[in-house]
Order: C-alpha cells, then structure tokens, then sequence
C-alpha cells in the first residue's frame, strides 16, 4: 500500500455496523483510490473479484476502482448495466449471474458494487443468491445510498407490481464511501439524498434534522456519518426489519406508491419527499402529531428542491400500497412522526387508508 493510499485509509471515518455480522463503513474524500485496500482486507482469500456499475458510473469511476483492486492482488472482471430505476430487475439479475459464472468467481470471491442504490441493491442480491451465498462489498457514489441503502443489508429487484418485492437481507463485507463522488452529482440527484437524510433526522434526531433543514450543510461528510451511526444503530436492534426498523420506512409507503403510478418518472428521494409531506398532513390531521411538524418538515425538503404536494389521489395511492411488501393480510404499518426526532408504528387497516391518506394529499401545510 502506498503511503497516500494508507493516509486515505487511515483518515476515513470509520463507523462499525454491529449486525450479525459485523463490517466497517469508512468515509471520506479518495476511497475510490484505496477501494482494492479496503476490499481485500474485508474478504480475506478473496482472488477475483466482480466490479457491477451502471453505465454511468462505470464511465466516471470504473477504471480507477477496476486500477485499486488489480494492485491489490485480485483478478477484475466488470459488468456494467444502462443506468436507472428501470435495470432493477430480474433480467439484469440474471445476466449479472451469468457474467459471475463466466468469470468464475467463487465462493471466496466477491463482488463490488460501485454506484447508487440501484447498483447496490441489485449486486447484493445477486451476491446472496449466487452460489447460496458470496461475500460483496459496498461502494456508494451517491448521497442517497451513502446514507441508506448501502448500509443495512436489504438487497432486492423491482417486478412489474412494485420495489424490491424480490429479495434478501445480506450484509456487505464493507462500506467505502467516498465522498468526493457527490461533487458529480446532478442537482436532483443529490436532492433525492438529502430526502433520506432528512428522513433520518425526524426519526431520530432532531440536531441532525436541523442540520440539513437549510440544505446542504457546510459539514455534509458529519451529516452523512451522522446517518450512517443511526442506522447501524437501528440495524443492531432489528437486523431482520421485524420491529424498530420499519421507522426508516418513513415516507416510503406512500413514496414507493408515487414511483410506481409514474411508471418511476418519479425518483426515490423525490416519492419519499411527497411521502413524508403526505404522512406529516395526515397524521396533523388526525391529531397523531405535534402541530409544527408538516410546516418544518415541508420547508426542509422545499430547501433542498424537494417536491412536497402529491399528483395522485387518495385512492389510486391505496391500490398501489395493496402490492408493498411491508403488507400484512388485512393491514399496513404506517410510520407517524409524531415530532420531530421521534417517530411511531402504527398498523393501519387497508380499508382506512383512502380517509387517512385524504387529508395528507390535500395540500400543502399553511
């Protein structure tokens, strides 16, 4: 390892995710550089290794994460996808799978998702189907999935009726997370991060909420860690999303609904922007929330670009909850922010939905 390379490494942030199996997120500027380091350390007898990216990312960093792990030792095989929601699918599942095994990967290999959420979710759920099982690491390129998706170990595709209904919980070996990748980030792109993190913060803590209410804040990379420790936490108490950690749900129920009505023309970030406006209007509505909280919530997001008033209506929303996968038989739990920084589960009948929904995708807070 040469010495920038190790100074990289030394400096990053390092947060430890205590799940069953534990692995470190490091943050910080030139990860990308050190990727092979960190990747090699993680996965010990690892020789090859499968670098998944979509299209545009493999163009602005694929050949310098491709340089990392080839002078770490390993063997580099790449598959690159066309970029967006729209790849998240069975078919580019299976074509992954099948350029795994034309590279022979192993079960002491792994794979190394370089990218947004999309990459992320889709190379880990091949790394734990793919022979029962392989180890992969994490590479974010995008302040969204740095602050959510990449952490946690939920990996899935999309099917026609809706996200990620095809699945696996499966840890990553590894978090790099370079922070100088968000300086390459379109404006909205980055918006639909800054809505995960602004959903963090009314989860659990309200400094961080007003941290970010402002838009992006001068200490974005302490922001990010700040994200990244409330999450392992909530990871910690309930890995396996039975309890606790459907509050990092917020604003995704309605939100997933939004994305699919547009057939996805609505990005992640912005539907979980509309969906945590929406659910703060309807729990003010029906007296489950302190009165402040769809005002502060709604100029938080409105700070970053966010959007905040639904285009859909009450019903068609409900009939596209019917297909998330969070629904039990004859319910849905529903995360209500009852103040900011605390949040609560509430189950909800489907058949209540419409009438509580009404009211949050009436208008905006005055």
């Amino acid at each position: 390892m040469n010495d920038r390379i190790s100074e990289t490494v030394r400096t990053a942030k390092k947060i430890t995710i205590a799940a069953g199996r534990p692995y470190d997120v490091r943050i910080g500027a030139g990860l990308i550089d050190a990727l092979g380091v960190v990747t090699a350390s993680a996965c010990p007898g690892a020789a090859r290794a499968m670098l998944v990216a979509d299209d545009t990312v493999d163009a602005l960093y694929g050949d310098r994460a491709a340089a990392s792990l080839c002078t770490a030792g390993l063997s580099v095989s790449r598959f690159s996808f066309p970029h967006g929601e729209g790849s998240k699918t069975l078919s580019t599942y299976a074509q992954l799978l099948n350029a795994l095994t034309e590279a022979q990967l192993s079960r002491a290999d792994v794979l190394v998702a370089l990218g947004g959420g999309v990459t992320g979710d889709l190379t880990g759920f091949a790394a734990a189907t793919y022979l029962r099982g392989v180890r992969f690491v994490q590479a974010p390129t995008t302040l969204l999935a740095a602050v959510d998706s990449s952490v946690g170990g939920k990996t899935a595709v999309d099917l026609p009726a809706g996200k990620n209904l095809v699945g696996a919980f499966h840890q990553p070996s590894a978090v790099a997370l370079d922070t100088d990748t968000f300086a390459t980030l379109p404006d909205d792109t980055f918006a639909d991060g800054m809505a995960e993190a602004i959903k963090t913060g009314v989860i659990g803590d309200e400094a961080l909420f007003d941290l970010l209410a402002h838009g992006r804040p001068a200490a974005l990379d302490s922001a990010v860690a700040r994200c990244v420790e409330i999450k392992g936490e909530i990871v910690r108490l309930d890995e396996r999303d039975t309890g606790m950690r459907q509050l990092l749900n917020l604003g995704h129920t309605v939100g997933h609904a939004a994305e699919l009505l547009s057939d996805f023309g609505i990005s992640h970030g912005h539907a979980v922007a509309i969906g945590m406006a929406v659910m703060a209007r309807a729990a003010r509505a029906a007296g489950l929330c302190a009165a402040d909280v769809p005002a502060r919530i709604e100029a938080a997001l409105r700070s970053s670009g966010l959007p905040v008033d639904c285009p859909f209506h009450a019903d068609a929303l409900a009939k596209a909850i019917v297909q998330d996968k969070k629904r039990k038989a004859d319910s849905i739990v529903l995360v209500i922010p009852e103040r900011i920084g605390h949040c609560a589960l509430r189950p909800t009948p489907l058949d209540a939905l419409v009438g509580f929904l009404t009211a949050g995708v009436g208008g905006a807070a005055l």
